[in-house]
């Protein structure tokens, strides 16, 4: 039996939400990702489950194209929220943005063939999976932002805690600290994305949403509660320096495909005017 097959099975002790799909460190009776009004308890009530048990469910990884130099990566059956996480394939090392929480030997080896994983990097906590097995899997760091620092599911030295508005984490790409959705929420930029047109990855902190000609911006997306006006107003100062022809959203194929910074900066307009009361065509 091989080092990591060991590590892997150790790891069957870490229970799983169903709900969200974040491992935890320790036994818990409740998710405290879950109860924050941002997300939701199952409507049957809390319910745990292991890597173990999603193995033996019949659960498999699953790898594709999303775009240049970008390999979605998830699972069947979807696990938690079901989001992909996307391997950036930089010439300075494989950037893996967000995280799923399925994990095997044989998507081990898959992600091997493809160069690895060098760096982690996760938008915001509900997309946390199994990220501390993950890091271990592939010798990698994990970027979150210091502002999340009290929803870490699991500490590990693996974990860097980074703080301000931006961080290089490889050449050409950077974390922003967008503060949508959660005050550590963070979008990824990469420079050379898009055939050097540049790329904006933002899970769900900036929403890629069903006409995919627009984001949005939520506190809570289940929940329905709208973002402030002022995290969204700091997101957009932050991000505006920044080119990049197409937005990747949180799940498959949910992305804008042209015009990126035109579209984040009419929907924002857009938001805004609906959230501070703007003229109403209807009245």
């Amino acid at each position: 039996m091989s080092e990591r097959m060991v590590e892997l099975n150790m790891c069957d002790q870490y229970v799983i939400c169903e709900t969200c799909g974040v491992q935890y460190g320790t036994p818990m009776n409740n998710c405290p990702i879950c109860e924050d009004e941002r997300q939701y308890v199952g409507w049957s009530g809390q319910r745990w489950t292991t890597l173990a048990e999603l193995k033996a469910a019949g659960y498999k990884g699953v790898l594709a194209e999303e775009g240049p130099g970008l390999i979605g990566i998830g699972s069947e059956p979807k696990t938690g929220i079901g989001q992909r996480a996307l391997l950036a394939r930089t010439p300075s090392g494989n950037v893996l943005w967000d995280m799923t929480t399925y994990l095997d030997d044989d998507l081990i080896a898959q992600v091997n063939d493809i160069g690895g994983v060098d760096i982690i990097a996760i938008s915001h906590p509900h997309f946390y999976g199994s990220m501390v097995e993950w890091a271990h899997a592939f010798d990698a760091p994990i970027f979150i932002h210091a502002a999340d620092r009290k929803w870490l599911p699991r500490l590990d030295d693996s974990i860097v805690l980074w703080r301000g508005d931006t961080t290089e984490v490889a050449d050409g790409v950077t974390l922003i600290n967008a503060g949508v959705h959660f005050a550590g929420g963070q979008v990824m930029h990469w420079q050379d994305g898009e055939h050097g047109q540049g790329a904006l990855l933002t899970g769900d902190i900036f929403h890629v949403v069903q006409d995919r000609r627009h984001v949005s911006f939520m506190y809570s997306y289940p929940n329905f509660i709208p973002e402030r006006p002022r995290r969204v107003r700091r997101a957009l100062r932050l991000v505006e320096n920044f080119p990049y022809q197409r937005v990747y959203g949180a799940t498959w194929n949910r992305l804008i495909d042209t015009n990126g910074v035109e579209a984040v900066s009419r929907s924002a307009e857009r938001y805004l005017d609906h959230a501070l009361d703007g003229p109403d065509e209807r009245l």
